[in-house]
């Protein structure tokens, strides 16, 4: 039997060491965020539970960060996993050991957490209030706060402490108490309740909450308007950060920016105590009679919105009637009752039926250059206003240069109907265009306040697939069509989808 010379054999076994060796030692070229974002084919981020950021409603995902973070992950050609975090101090870690890849949660710049993360442009501008209890004891400075009249406290890591640090300075007494395992919204409930004296607020975050605590009311301003924006790590790579800064240009360029803060905040600029008060009453002692009725002739529209209209219409009053004629739930005209088969106009349920019936006819009247969830504001204006005069509002809004397709610029002209040198212009002359611009933001204000008062009264969506790490939950919502067809081509190239792009399930509440 021959046998291999033993230095061949030693020299064989060296050589083999040296290229597992060298194996090991050579590495790729490691991938940028954006890279790494596409070949899992999900973008992560993390956001806050609330009415502005991110919610689970009745037609499922909804909230301005999680509409514009659909519309970043559609740019990117993927998911979109929103991971939604319990409490403010869970954000920032959160980004830091990588769990998301960009934090979206209505957070303000401060110079803190400039020097640790990078900010993306800013999408909206808020300031700093505090806010106490109406009818309660009002501080009107600084000074009154530092004098301790009653309990101040804010959310542990949030821009109102820094706040607070920074004016403690010269007012040495200044006490509060920081909260770790609490939220801005939830400090705003207890002050309304009376259960604490004050807190900080944003202003956008006051003026949403107002619509269910209506006792909520500001004392003063502690700062000037400051910008909002995402945030992503800091680092030497730059590819998500710069086409963060093309996205937000892009969509602040094409307006469409504009009209996502219009759906969102339009709505928000006007509060009314004593009718916010009676409405709220309403929804506790009259709303539930009703509720099935608006649930099941709601058909493509939310619910909710059905029993808003109905609201601003007869406070959902079944034998309201006007000195003009016109009477039920829906308040409908005889002419209006019969185009849509109604018999009764005081039967509850045929004038829910008949009333949701006649605002699709105005929607399908609506030009389709109109975005599908902008067209129902101009449908309720031609409900109140006629579908003519709308359309001369659309007119003037082009005249003088605004978008004709943007309820956020034509609302501003609708007022201009009532002035001569306006309609005069216009093919249908004079019209109340004021009372039909306070109809539809009066709607658009029961709106949010009906969602607002179920997720405070709700124990949140019953989630089939919900992801517990750290104090966060992830839900996968369903791609959207052009981000579905991108997929599809993708898991055609590779055959098999990587179990790191698989989609959770989407539950619905």
């Amino acid at each position: 039997m021959l046998r291999p010379n033993s230095s061949i054999k030693h020299f064989i076994a060296l050589l083999l060491s040296v290229l597992v060796l060298n194996g090991c030692l050579w590495q790729e070229e490691p991938l940028s965020d954006l890279e790494r974002i596409r070949e899992e084919g999900v973008l992560r981020v993390g956001t806050l539970n609330n009415q502005l950021s991110y919610y689970i409603g009745n037609e499922g995902p909804t909230g301005l960060d999680y509409e514009l973070a659909r519309r970043f992950a559609d740019k990117l050609g993927v998911k979109l996993e929103m991971k939604a975090m319990f409490t403010l101090s869970g954000l920032f870690p959160g980004l830091e050991r990588g769990d998301v890849d960009i934090l979206a949660a209505g957070l303000t710049m401060t110079d803190e957490r400039l020097a640790d993360f990078r900010a993306a442009p800013a999408y909206y501008y808020a300031s700093q209030k505090v806010v106490y209890k109406k009818g309660q004891w009002r501080p009107r400075s600084i000074e009154d706060l530092a004098e301790n009249k009653g309990t101040l406290a804010v959310v542990s890591g949030s821009s109102h402490e820094k706040t607070l640090l920074a004016l403690k300075l010269d007012h040495p007494s200044l006490e509060w108490q920081s909260q770790e395992e609490i939220d801005s919204d939830e400090l705003l409930r207890q002050v309304a309740e009376g259960e604490l004296d004050y807190t900080l607020a944003d202003s956008v975050d006051i003026a949403l909450n107002q619509r269910i605590l209506p006792d909520v009311t500001t004392a003063l301003e502690l700062t000037e308007d400051e910008p909002i924006a995402w945030f992503v790590n800091q680092g030497n790579d730059d590819s998500l950060y710069a086409l963060l800064i093309e996205f937000f240009g892009e969509i602040q360029q094409s307006g469409e920016l504009a009209k996502l803060e219009e759906k969102y905040l339009g709505h928000v600029d006007k509060f009314d105590y004593v009718d916010t008060r009676a409405f709220l009453r309403a929804v506790e002692g009259k709303l539930p009679q009703w509720k099935d009725l608006f649930k099941q002739y709601a058909n493509e529209f939310d619910w909710r919105l059905i029993a808003a209209l109905s609201y601003q219409e007869s406070h959902w009053n079944p034998r309201a009637v006007s000195p003009t004629g016109v009477r039920g739930m829906m308040m409908l005209t005889l002419p209006t009752a019969r185009s849509v088969g109604v018999k009764n106009r005081l039967d509850p349920e045929q004038s829910i039926r008949g009333g949701t019936e006649y605002l699709r006819k105005m929607i399908n009247r609506i030009p389709d250059s109109i975005e599908e969830h902008e067209k129902v504001w101009f449908a309720l204006a031609s409900y109140n206003v006629g579908f003519g005069h709308m359309m001369d509002a659309r007119r003037l809004t082009q005249s003088q240069g605004g978008n004709p397709d943007a309820w956020s610029d034509v609302k501003q002209r609708l007022p201009l109907l009532r002035q001569r040198k306006y309609y005069k212009q216009t093919r249908y002359g004079y019209a109340r265009g004021d009372e039909a611009l306070h109809y539809v933001e009066n709607i658009r204000r029961y709106y949010q306040s009906i969602i607002g008062y179920e997720q405070t009264h709700s124990q949140g969506p019953q989630l089939e697939d919900i992801e517990l790490i750290d104090g966060l939950h992830t839900i996968t919502p369903a791609a959207t069509a052009d981000t579905l067809a991108q997929q599809l081509t993708a898991d055609a190239e590779a055959q098999v989808m990587p179990e790191s792009a698989a989609p959770n399930k989407t539950a619905s509440n």
